[in-house]
């Protein structure tokens, strides 16, 4: 009967760990095989605060960090690597980035929306997938390009030269 009674929480802690009840850390893929992710130090702006609840709330990105972002020239060199449909990713995530199947590696590189014209550098983030996948958007860059937030844009994804 006692086994019984603490099966809840057996169960509790089984959810505490990752695949097969090996912890996070056990659980990820080792070496090569893991996916790397963007810089911290690439992400300046603050995360939003925690009561935000509209889009100019959770772009914690200032004037200054828009308008750089959105006049670097086009770097010479830079090579399309193709065009995405692109949701809007965490919008708790701060700064200029997207997440696209178009990269193995994080680099810098831009994203241009052809409804306006805009582009925005951003960090490229790598996430598995086909190439024909789509990307997930920072909330900052989506805005800056002027895409549609509820809606799935077709951007064209650059990587500097």
């Amino acid at each position: 009967m006692k086994a019984i009674s603490l099966l809840p929480f057996l169960f509790l802690a089984a959810c505490a760990k990752g695949p097969l009840g090996l912890s996070p850390e056990a659980a990820a893929p080792a070496g090569d095989q893991m996916r790397p992710h963007a810089r911290p130090e690439a992400l300046s702006a603050p995360p939003p605060p925690a009561n935000a609840r509209t889009a100019e709330q959770f772009d914690t990105t200032t004037a200054a960090e828009r308008s750089a972002a959105a006049a670097a020239p086009a770097p010479a060199g830079e090579r399309l690597l193709g065009t995405s449909v692109a949701s809007l990713g965490d919008p708790a995530k701060p700064g200029f980035w997207v997440e696209t199947p178009l990269v193995a590696q994080a680099a810098q590189g831009r994203v241009l929306f052809p409804g306006t014209g805009k582009s925005a550098q951003v960090e490229l983030i790598p996430i598995d997938g086909p190439a024909t996948a789509g990307s997930r958007l920072s909330l900052a860059a989506m805005r800056l390009i002027g895409a549609p937030l509820t809606d799935l844009p077709t951007v064209e994804i650059y990587t500097g030269g």
